[in-house]
């Protein structure tokens, strides 16, 4: 029976799982006296519901046979006892098993109808109301909408994942808007590319030279190139190119849109000396607000004449223990004069003794200092070498959720700035231009921003290329650290990373160090080589645990000793399936109490406490790391504690998290760990850059492990190639 497609018809007697942001479902179908459990794509089913479905009999290795949904369709119930079922399914507000029965009592058949086009005709039935009658009936419109949008989706052959979350935003006149603009689906629908929105309108009638596909596709290409490849810009013959190539039209409409997007103010254009940058808006307001904002800040000098600071020195030196070196005395002395000063530097070079030393003085001068870093992770790292409590940059500006508008707002701004004489950023490299901005707004004049972090590393994941170009502009004072000291110049991670960093092949053969290299000659021999290190050979040896203290990280999610192949194979080694486990099946993956998991999306409305329940906020945000502590399969949530804050998620949200067993080098930034090991096998030419693999090695904290060939390292510091990223902030700083 199994894969062989067949048509089954019934009624939905439950709904087990719906994931209302893909539509996904699993449901018991009671068919000629058989329970079926059927899954897939069903995103407007209810109970009592009568559905036909066309698809094939599966074998789920733990759940046994499913009937796996590829097209469906609805049909009211017609009966009364299916009436009633329906009616009492939680579709409807205010009707529960008593109030369905009383209806359908009173109209039989005519029920339904009766909701929907003579709603008031209810008055009279116990407990309802007028205004109660008004829910209702507005809950029956909305399900006879939403059917409507699902078989529309249906038609054009596009995936029934995007009914809900068109549906949420456009409500019950989504189709008339779509048949107007089919192209505003992805301008506000996440998830929905310009392809999906164009294949809609090229079916409706679109021509391909429309204006509104034409636009839409300009403002998709520079969207994409922000997300994807950090630009907060492109010259204006890329652009040209890249929209004529993906929507098919002459380059001449493009230009033409693109000058009428210019008048409009949806698009700036800025002449960089060489040819001319377009901007999205949003990018440039940005970039123009952060390099007025800093040139501002820079413009104050304190005066620090008077002695106090070189003692203050000497009493950090002697606390610590140590004597400090002549360019980190000046970084400190510069932190004191500047507003408005960058530390940059490799491993090793004393970025973190600096860093304790600016906190230490600036306290000894009475000055109240905040310490912020983009991740959890590296928020938790500057806690723990200065002893005072650092931010997330989100949870420092009080991140809150936001409206239709945008997704989130942040309670600190112009109007409610930060309180604080001295705010200490770290690893600045991940700070995209969006973010800053924030910061900036933040930021109160009259106190001292020190920014620190590694330019060599790679750039944020976002739009710009914020550090870099602040260091490059030549226009703050920047301590940029290349002295390795004495005990750095021990460890291997420490000097293979500079290497590395200077185009220089690693030492590999050293042993009885803290980097080791691993030959291996075939994808499956890097995989099973990483499974035996994390389970058996690094734990023994080194005493740490194989998930908490182990971080495997790729170059990419795709390949064959990639994220998703070691994800699959270390959770079965080091998470195996055991009875004393609670677990929660999806699609693509298992999860199970135990295992490593990264948030790979920004949810501004999730609830976390902190673990000792001295504290309570919302926001979980992309590349947060945590563990799953408590799968409630009844109560269809999942627990996952990151660091020291819990978060339940509803399993409607777990699409927003991924296992991290093995995580890419894009997704570590900003985070340390014990034990780094590093599959270094074949991946697309871009991705094999020096910045990459020298991010990757300076991630660890005791050892690095490489496994696979060691001709791909020798390309990996040879590739000095780094992707270029047109963004303006340098230029803008320098006028």
């Amino acid at each position: 029976m199994e894969n062989r497609e067949i048509k089954i018809s019934g009624t939905i007697e439950d709904v087990i799982y719906f994931n209302p942001s893909n539509g996904y479902a699993v449901c018991d179908v009671s068919s000629e006296g058989t329970l079926v459990t059927m899954t897939g794509i069903m995103p407007d089913i209810s109970e009592g519901e009568r559905i036909e479905a066309i698809g094939a009999y599966k074998t789920h290795p733990e759940y046994g046979e499913q009937f796996s949904v590829s097209s469906y369709e609805r049909y009211t119930p017609s009966d009364e006892t299916e009436i009633e079922h329906y009616l009492s399914s939680g579709v409807f507000p205010y009707i529960g098993r008593a109030t369905a029965r009383a209806i359908v009592d009173k109209f039989g058949k005519d029920s339904l109808n009766i909701i929907e086009n003579e709603p008031m005709s209810l008055l009279g039935i116990k407990g309802l109301n007028e205004s109660r009658i008004q829910e209702i009936h507005q809950a029956s419109m909305s399900q006879t909408s939403m059917k409507e949008l699902n078989m529309f989706f249906q038609k054009f052959g596009i995936s029934l994942t995007y009914s809900a979350k068109v549906y949420m935003f456009f409500g019950m006149n989504a189709i008339h808007i779509i048949r107007e603009n089919p192209y505003a689906l992805c301008e506000f629908i996440s998830g929905i590319t310009f392809e999906i929105s164009d294949k809609i309108g090229l079916e409706i009638g679109f021509p391909k030279n429309h204006r509104f596909r034409i636009i839409a596709a300009i403002r998709s290409t520079l969207r994409n190139n922000a997300y994807l490849g950090g630009h907060t810009y492109l010259p204006a013959q890329m652009l040209v190119g890249q929209v004529s190539l993906m929507a098919d039209i002459g380059a001449r409409e493009v230009e033409d849109a693109i000058a009428e997007m210019l008048l409009s103010g949806q698009l700036i254009k800025e002449n960089t000396g060489d040819f001319d940058g377009i901007y999205l808006d949003e990018f440039y307001q940005s970039e123009c607000y952060v390099a007025k904002r800093l040139k501002t800040l820079s413009g104050v000098i304190f005066d620090t004449k008077n002695g106090e600071e070189e003692r203050y020195i000497e009493k950090f030196e002697k606390s610590e223990g140590i004597t400090l070196a002549d360019s980190q005395r000046e970084a400190i002395l510069a932190s004191l004069e500047n507003s408005v000063m960058v530390i940059t530097g490799g491993p090793g070079t004393g970025k973190t003794t600096i860093t304790k030393g600016i906190i230490d003085v600036m306290q000894r001068m009475g000055k109240k200092v905040a310490l912020t870093a983009p991740t959890g992770r590296a928020a938790k790292r500057m806690t723990e070498i200065s002893g005072l409590e650092a931010k997330t940059i989100h949870r420092l500006l009080e991140c809150k959720p936001g409206d239709d508008k945008s997704p989130y707002s942040f309670g600190k701004n112009e109007n409610n700035p930060l309180d604080c004489d001295v705010l200490i950023v770290d690893e600045v490299s991940m700070v995209d231009i969006t973010l800053m901005e924030a910061l900036l707004k933040a930021f109160p004049t009259g106190a001292r921003l020190v920014l620190v972090g590694d330019a060599d590393q790679l750039p944020s994941v976002g739009a710009g290329n914020v550090l870099r170009d602040i260091i490059e502009s030549d226009s703050f004072v920047c301590i940029k650290l290349t002295e390795i000291f004495r005990q750095a110049r021990e460890s291997m991670i420490v000097v293979n990373a500079h290497k590395i960093n200077n185009g220089e092949h690693p030492y590999l053969s050293e042993k009885d160090n803290d980097f080791f290299f691993l030959q291996r000659d075939s994808a499956e021999e890097v995989c099973e080589t990483i499974k035996d290190l994390c389970k058996n050979r690094l734990p023994k040896f080194y005493g740490v645990d194989s998930i908490s203290q182990i971080q495997v990280l790729c170059p990419s999610k795709k390949t064959e000793a990639g994220v998703r192949v070691l994800n699959s194979l270390l959770q079965e080694a080091l998470n195996p399936k055991d009875e004393k486990k609670a677990e929660k099946l999806l699609p693509h993956c298992t999860y199970r109490v135990g295992d490593k998991v990264m948030s790979i999306k920004n949810n501004y409305n999730i609830r976390w406490v902190k673990t000792d329940h001295s504290e309570e906020g919302e926001g979980v945000f992309n590349g947060d790391v945590g563990f799953v502590t408590d799968i409630d399969n009844r109560g269809k949530r999942m627990t996952v504690c990151y660091d020291d804050r819990t978060a339940v998620y509803e399993f409607s949200q777990l699409d927003e998290i991924e296992h991290a067993f093995a995580i890419t080098v894009h997704k570590s930034q900003g985070s340390e760990f014990d034990i780094v090991i590093i599959p270094v096998w074949d991946v697309p030419r871009p991705l094999m850059a020096r910045n990459l693999l020298y991010t990757a090695i300076t991630r660890a904290k005791k050892v690095v492990v490489l496994v696979g060939k060691e001709e791909l390292v020798a390309q990996y510091a040879e590739n000095e190639s780094v992707r270029r990223r047109y963004s303006g902030l340098r230029d803008k700083l320098l006028f």
